[in-house]
């Protein structure tokens, strides 16, 4: 098992690349299918959110792994790769692990302690679950990592006044004009950014929201929610005329806000118009700059926008760090529990306790000699290890091969060692089962032989 992770984000590339290679929801099953099609990936999940792309893979091989996700990349957008690898992290190992850890826990984010990024991977698992894109470790990992998440905003501050892109637009704004008191806002799509975003100026005393979206109903709904206008799309143009604040966050793949556009309805304002554009795609054309009167910001100007409340936010970002490692731990523990020894050891450990279990409620029942017992007792060890011996020999020799972790996934869950408990209450045969288990791995190392009796 090699894990692999090919990514770029906020910190490695500006949003004019990274808006080429996002992966909108209505692609994912596609390129998901796809990239697991390619010779050496067993899993797959693509993180895309408008501060990262990131590609996720189980893969047969940690070179081999990178270079496919790299090409899957390039081919995907019709990109030159030796365009895109200058932006580009490649990560493998142990390392992918904590990486995915530190990103579910807002540590890799643009605002640290922002609370969209656990839903946004939560999101991406679901793509790559329902394409059947995820096997074992996929399925382990990416849930261990929402418990990460979960830990990290409860065990610790980070999420206190918590901020996120949408809560550092609205800063940069009351930065610009002092004070949103009496303002007027149009926000450009209802999607969550959007309407995180006019929970956030409400809040803050804009005067009159307007909204505009592609579907009428939709931007209906959350003008009630705020108390605002819902605009047809159509009068877009028409109510920047009134707006001070513009905030778009769409989905569209091209601009929604052109230079062209604006210019005509820029020349009768009398006021400046501020706009920021926190999608990915930008919805705004960068030359609207050039227009008298008009100051534009996109998602890459908004980084160091929130800076209240970061030493504090450092502090409980260093006790995340400790949380991380634990699971780290964890995970790795779960990962060696999928090796042959470890697999083959619990089998023979389940088979003993259930012999000796067997052996005993029959042997009170027969009234034996200690020869006789001796004998019944020598005759159980003989036919589970006949039983065992062929189909371990085979797991181990199987476990060599480059998907042995499938083999042991299949082993385990057919001799149901994730989940064995007995009549004598929850947890009682497992923890039989792991201190034989332990017995008998020890007894390997100190004397080379098999798991016999």
């Amino acid at each position: 098992m090699h894990l692999v992770l090919i990514g770029l984000s906020h910190k490695t590339a500006p949003v004019a690349i990274r808006e080429k290679l996002t992966f909108p929801a209505g692609v994912q099953h596609d390129a998901l299918n796809r990239l697991t099609q390619a010779e050496g990936i067993r899993e797959a999940a693509i993180v895309s959110t408008c501060n990262r792309t990131e590609v996720y893979a189980v893969a047969s091989s940690d070179d081999g792994g990178a270079r496919t996700v790299v090409s899957f990349l390039a081919d995907y957008h019709d990109l030159d790769v030796a365009e895109l690898r200058p932006y580009l992290y490649v990560i493998t190992g142990e390392k992918v692990v904590r990486h995915l850890f530190r990103v579910v826990a807002s540590l890799d984010s643009m605002v640290l302690g922002e609370a969209q990024i656990l839903g946004q991977v939560k999101e991406a698992y679901d793509h790559a679950f329902n394409a059947d894109a995820t096997s074992r470790v996929f399925n382990k990992l990416f849930r261990q990592s929402f418990e990460v998440g979960k830990r990290v905003r409860t065990e610790t501050a980070i999420g206190e006044s918590a901020v996120s892109i949408s809560y550092a637009a609205v800063e940069l704004a009351k930065k610009v004009f002092e004070t949103l008191e009496g303002r007027s806002i149009l926000v450009v799509g209802a999607g969550k950014m959007s309407e995180l975003t006019a929970k956030h100026l409400v809040c803050n005393g804009i005067a009159r929201v307007l909204v505009v979206n592609r579907t009428f109903e939709r931007a209906e709904e959350m003008a009630q929610r705020f108390g605002g206008i819902a605009v047809p799309y159509e009068q877009l143009y028409e109510c920047m005329r009134e707006a001070d604040i513009v905030i778009s966050s769409t989905a569209a793949t091209e601009y929604v806000i052109t230079k062209k556009d604006l210019a005509p309805v820029n020349r009768i304002r009398t006021r400046p118009l501020f706009l920021i554009d926190i999608a990915v795609p930008r919805d705004i054309d960068p030359g609207v700059n050039d227009l008298g009167g008009v100051f534009l910001y996109d998602i890459d100007d908004l980084s160091g926008v929130v800076e209240s409340n970061l030493e504090e936010r450092q502090v409980e970002a260093r006790r995340a760090e400790g949380i991380i490692d634990e699971e780290i731990a964890a995970f790795f523990a779960w990962v060696e529990s999928m090796e042959v020894v470890p697999t083959v050891a619990a089998i023979r450990a389940k088979a003993e306790v259930i012999r000796q279990m067997e052996l005993d409620r029959a042997l009170k029942r027969l009234d034996l000699s200690e020869k006789d017992r001796k004998t019944v007792e020598a005759l159980t060890c003989a036919i589970v290890n006949k039983l065992l011996h062929g189909p371990t020999a085979r797991l181990k020799k199987a476990a060599a091969g480059k998907d042995g972790y499938e083999y042991m996934e299949v082993a385990r869950t057919l001799y149901g060692l994730e989940d064995s408990e007995d009549r004598f209450g929850p947890g009682a045969f497992r923890n039989l089962l792991n201190l034989k288990a332990r017995e008998i791995v020890e007894k390997q190392k100190e004397t080379g032989e098999g798991f016999g009796c």
